[in-house]
């Protein structure tokens, strides 16, 4: 409570930087503030011209030399900066805080990576499985409101994490993924899909999509690739394929004498499109590190959940401090008006 008494007789309510900080409800009133001067100025005219034959009740020498005489001043001060405080009361300060608040329905996406041996050939740098990691991350990162999920797959499939918000979680996750997490060698694309449509098939979201990396042609698993693209399309499931690498011969490693080996890299890029076609996605070819990223930051720009916002601006009104302190200057007028301050050395 003393605290708020402190506040509310502290002069820094009159400092410009003060007044500068207002937003004014009526701001046009402001230009009432010039009437005061004029105001002032008629006053001090009537006066002259009333010319009082006997201004001072002391003599001459001893008036015109006092400091005292300006004591005559403060009522008719205090009468102007209650006229003042009344315009600035009137106009209204105020200060706004605006606060948004965005929401959206967000969309289920989960990620389907080939972690496979031959993810690790250096094409890429260090090499596929650790840019098409990064790129991920990077993905992640940039969404709002998104559910997230992630499948990885070599010869047989393995659900990583459902899909949450929890974006922190799931990029730390993705950061530990190795090659040896699944023992079965091979390419199970198909199982992939199949376990990315279960884990996807309960949710209710409007907006569903998996996007499958791989680098190489179905040869594991017991699930037809296509197949499992078409159960996926039955539960409104939209599937991005992206192949990643290229065909011939790719390095591997280095030999004896520190040159890069090379070695021959297979891609079955007709099965990707085809997936691609029946889950109503598209497919794309990430031949190096930075195609794979254009390739993210384009299905990041197609797979964007429309974004509302609340917005709320809560507004303090400033008014009445100003107000009271017009009526105690206003009263203090009053009260001095008729004493030794007014009528000091006047006849």
């Amino acid at each position: 409570m003393r605290e708020q008494l402190a506040e509310f007789f502290s002069w820094s309510w009159f400092l410009p930087e003060t007044l500068q900080s207002y937003e004014w409800e009526n701001s046009i009133l402001l230009n009432l503030l010039w009437i005061i001067p004029v105001l002032i100025l008629i006053r001090k005219g009537i006066k002259f011209l009333k010319k009082p034959v006997l201004e001072l009740s002391l003599p001459k020498r001893i008036a015109r030399g006092n400091p005292w005489t300006y004591l005559r001043l403060i009522p008719t001060g205090f009468f102007f900066m209650s006229l003042i405080l009344i315009v600035i009361a009137l106009a209204r300060p105020q200060r706004s805080n605006e606060r948004v608040e965005q929401y959206t329905e967000g969309i289920d996406i989960l990620l389907v990576l080939d972690i496979s041996e031959s993810m690790d050939l250096q094409d890429f740098t260090p090499n596929r499985l650790e840019a098409a990691k990064n790129t991920a991350i990077d993905f992640i990162t940039g969404r709002f409101g998104d559910r997230i999920g992630m499948v990885v797959f070599a010869g047989e499939a393995y659900s990583l994490a459902p899909l949450t918000n929890d974006y922190e979680l799931l990029t730390a996750m993705i950061s530990d993924i190795t090659f040896d997490m699944i023992e079965p060698k091979g390419t199970a694309i198909g199982s992939a899909i199949a376990a990315g449509t279960n884990r996807m098939k309960e949710s209710d979201t409007p907006s569903k999509v998996m996007i499958l990396l791989s680098d190489g042609e179905s040869n594991a698993g017991n699930v037809d690739p296509l197949f499992a693209a078409q159960l996926a399309s039955a539960f409104d499931i939209k599937i991005y394929t992206i192949a990643v690498g290229k065909d011939g011969m790719v390095p591997y490693g280095t030999d004896f004498f520190g040159r890069p080996q090379m070695v021959q890299s297979y891609l079955d890029e007709t099965t990707l499109r085809e997936i691609a076609r029946i889950g109503n996605g598209e497919f794309y070819r990430a031949s190096d590190g930075t195609a794979l990223q254009q390739v993210f930051d384009r299905i990041d720009t197609l797979e964007k959940a429309e974004i509302l916002e609340n917005r709320y601006k809560e507004t303090s009104d400033y008014y009445r401090i100003y107000l009271f302190w017009a009526i105690l200057f206003f009263l203090g007028w009053l009260a001095l008006k008729s004493t030794f301050f007014n009528n000091f050395l006047l006849d």
